[in-house]
C-alpha cells in the first residue's frame, strides 16, 4: 500500500470518492465496462458508532484508515485482474477467429488449386487424344 500514502501525501483525502473503470469479464466471447466508486468510510463525531461490536487493538481512526487503504489496494488489485482476464479472454477469441478464417482461405485456396490443376491435367488429355487421332486419320 505504499502507492495509498502517496496519494494521501498527495491530497488524497480532498477528494470525495475514488473511481476505478475497468474491463469486467462475462464470458470469453464479452465483456462489460464497469465503474466502482469507492469512497471513505464516513467520519463520526464518536467513532463509537462505527464498527461498535470490534474492540480495536490500536487507536480506531488509525486501524480505520488502514482498512480504508487495504479495501482500495483489495479494490484496484480486482479491477486489475478482471481486466486483465476480459483482455486475455478477447485476444484468445480473436486468436481463435483468426485461425478459423486461415482455415477457410486454406480450405477455398486448395480448391481453386485443384481445380486449376484438373483443368490443366484434362487439357493435356484432350491434346494427348486429339494428337493420337490425327495420328491414325
Amino acid at each position: 500500500a505504499p502507492h495509498l500514502t502517496e496519494l494521501s501525501a498527495a491530497g488524497a483525502e480532498d477528494y470525495d470518492a475514488i473511481c476505478i473503470v475497468y474491463n469486467s469479464f462475462v464470458n470469453a466471447a464479452t465483456y462489460n465496462q464497469m465503474y466502482k466508486v469507492i469512497t471513505p468510510y464516513a467520519k463520526l463525531e464518536d467513532d463509537s458508532a462505527l464498527l461498535p461490536t470490534y474492540d480495536f487493538d490500536a487507536d480506531k481512526p488509525d486501524a480505520m484508515g488502514d482498512l480504508f487503504e487495504y479495501m482500495v489496494a483489495s479494490q484496484l488489485f480486482h479491477s486489475f485482474m478482471d481486466g486483465a482476464t476480459a483482455e486475455q479472454a478477447s485476444r484468445m477469441t480473436a486468436m481463435e477467429n483468426a485461425s478459423q478464417n486461415a482455415n477457410e482461405m486454406i480450405d477455398s485456396l486448395t480448391l481453386r488449386y485443384n481445380r486449376a490443376r484438373q483443368a490443366r491435367i484434362t487439357t493435356e488429355l484432350i491434346e494427348i487424344i486429339s494428337g493420337a487421332s490425327a495420328l491414325d486419320d
